[in-house]
């Protein structure tokens, strides 16, 4: 099994355990190599990431441990960067671009809280057609190319409530339009596609991120592949990564390292 974790959260931003903790845990499952990616500054929702002053304490804290545990552990500094976070300072390993929120006139529809808040909003926005709001969503992942990110994280996140397709049809070809227009903007940039675990930690989602269809386009496309658990506590840390790999294993993928 893969040893390594490059989306990893801190309570520095909206994770449990502090960063010594997180790197403890991972001594002892044996990671090798672990990434902290702490959600990056979001001045219109503060709730979750860290502040502009916490960004400069996170960085120093990683670095810090880097060298104690440098014998031990490689420990990589990177951040998960919103569509519509602050610019990344200077220094940072690599960066995860990700779409938490849809911008629709000046509101920021926050899209991985509840199911309710989508369907309400697809409600308002969209005359009720949850396949629009899909696309509105994957327009705007398609806007991450911008970022030029390491990672693509959770590309299909919008799914993120839809187990069993409860709110909307991940097989129907607007869907699936949409989403592939969105990957080839992103493949263009030579980021990688996580296959991440998070929503099955936090269970939402009993396979990962991306949906089977997706993520056979997007290993078709030649795009490469890095397992991610998006843990926010120390469990959470490889969790699921048996299952990601066999998964992304039998479409052909291709993981690789940072």
């Amino acid at each position: 099994m893969i040893r390594c974790d490059f989306h990893v959260h801190t309570s520095f931003c909206d994770g449990e355990n502090t960063p010594e903790e997180m790197v403890l845990a991972a001594l002892e499952k044996k990671i090798t190599r672990l990434g902290f990616s702490g959600h990056a500054h979001t001045p219109f929702d503060e709730r979750y990431c860290m502040s502009p002053e916490g960004t400069r304490r996170y960085y120093e804290t990683v670095r810090a441990l880097g060298e104690k545990y440098r014998e031990r552990i490689t420990i990589l500094c990177g951040l998960e960067q919103d569509l519509y976070s602050d610019p990344p300072g200077p220094g940072f390993d690599y960066l995860i671009g990700s779409v938490h929120y849809l911008k629709i006139g000046e509101e920021y529809l926050p899209l991985d809280e509840t199911a309710e808040i989508l369907t309400e909003a697809a409600s308002r926005f969209f005359g009720g057609d949850m396949l629009a709001l899909a696309e509105a969503y994957f327009d705007s992942a398609a806007s991450l190319a911008s970022l030029r990110p390491t990672v693509v994280g959770h590309f299909d996140l919008i799914t993120k409530f839809n187990e069993k397709n409860a709110l909307f049809d991940e097989n129907d070809p607007r869907y699936l339009a949409a989403a592939k227009r969105a990957a080839d903007a992103l493949l263009e940039t030579g980021a990688l596609f996580e296959v991440n675990t998070g929503a099955m930690s936090r269970g939402f989602r009993a396979a990962p991120y991306p949906g089977r269809a997706i993520l056979s386009y997007i290993i078709e496309r030649g795009g490469k592949l890095l397992l991610s658990s998006d843990a926010h506590n120390a469990a959470g840390l490889l969790y699921g990564f048996d299952r990601g790999e066999a998964f992304a294993a039998s479409l052909g993928g291709l993981f690789v390292t940072l």
